[in-house]
């Protein structure tokens, strides 16, 4: 990677909850290449980690990304992470949840963050959270470790649920907007890059050769038929195993539970117009109007709607 004047950032604090441990980026020893996927959650992550494995692999149709790209600061992580992540003779790809100030950033690493609006974020949570077994509560709120109060069955109200997590910033997993705005901040690194769920949707081919270009992978444009058809929702739904946590076994129904719809827009006719006010409001009291817009649209249509 070039040299740059850059000021990294740096970690300031820790994290510590039901999921979470952010202190083993602490003993993580970086490499060259390695790639991390960020997001808030369930704004895209595992879709642009599937993304990034067959870019990485060429279009390898038995990529487990599951298996090789591990949530690293989900605390219930095998004790032997770190050995098996160094184990690795491929180029790593991982992923994160934590805000950039919670988390030991490189300058050797190259990292990705996916946006989604927070609305669509939350649909997509409920039914992660909603669809989650007894395996899943278990290892949650009994593996040792954890702090804070555990996590409870999802409301079955989306509704009340929405407003729970905007009206308590996340509640009952993590902030949001701060997550947000650490990543925005940094978007002019040279080794960050913003990604748009809204624009995977638009342009997948466009959105996935930027991505290409940014990881330096030199792909022959013979295979981009291949990995691309394999980016696709259908393709993913169809291979949901290779996609979810333990194959699926911690979601009622299993891992096509896990690989949902991937479809925005589905609380527009469930949340009052007092509620959408309230979200954007908020998001631009949090954000800053255009992080804000960002969020809520991606960047193919703030350039869609840009003057001639």
């Amino acid at each position: 990677m070039a040299q740059t004047t850059a000021a990294w950032p740096r970690k300031t604090r820790d994290i510590h909850n039901h999921h979470m441990d952010s202190t083993v980026w602490d003993r993580f020893a970086f490499r060259d290449d390695d790639v991390v996927v960020a997001t808030y959650a369930k704004s895209g992550t595992t879709w642009t980690q599937h993304i990034v494995g067959q870019l990485v692999f060429a279009g390898d149709p038995d990529v487990k990304i599951a298996e090789i790209s591990p949530w690293v600061d989900l605390r219930i992580m095998p004790p032997d992470l770190l050995d098996i992540l160094e184990a690795q003779q491929h180029r790593r790809i991982l992923k994160t949840h934590l805000p950039v100030d919670a988390l030991n950033f490189s300058p050797k690493a190259k990292y990705i963050y996916i946006g989604r609006d927070g609305r669509d974020v939350l649909w997509s949570l409920y039914n992660h959270h909603a669809n989650a077994n007894q395996l899943w509560y278990d290892a949650i709120n009994d593996t040792p470790g954890r702090v804070g109060p555990p996590i409870e069955r999802a409301d079955p109200d989306i509704r009340r649920y929405f407003r729970t997590w905007l009206d308590q910033d996340g509640a009952p997993f993590w902030p949001y907007w701060e997550n947000i705005a650490t990543w925005w901040a940094i978007r002019d690194l040279p080794n960050v890059m913003l990604v748009h769920f809204n624009d995977l949707k638009r342009d997948l081919e466009g959105e996935m050769r930027k991505i290409a270009a940014f990881l330096d992978c030199d792909i022959p444009e013979d295979r981009w038929s291949q990995i691309l058809e394999h980016c696709t929702f259908d393709w993913m739904k169809a291979h949901a195993e290779n996609m979810s946590p333990l194959g699926g076994a911690i979601f009622e129904g299993g891992a096509t539970t896990f690989i949902n719809k991937g479809v925005n827009g589905r609380w527009k006719d469930m949340l009052t117009p007092e509620d959408i006010a309230a979200y954007e409001q908020r998001a631009l009291a949090e954000l800053g109007p255009d992080c804000a817009r960002w969020l809520a649209e991606g960047q193919g249509a703030a350039a869609e709607l840009a003057p001639a």
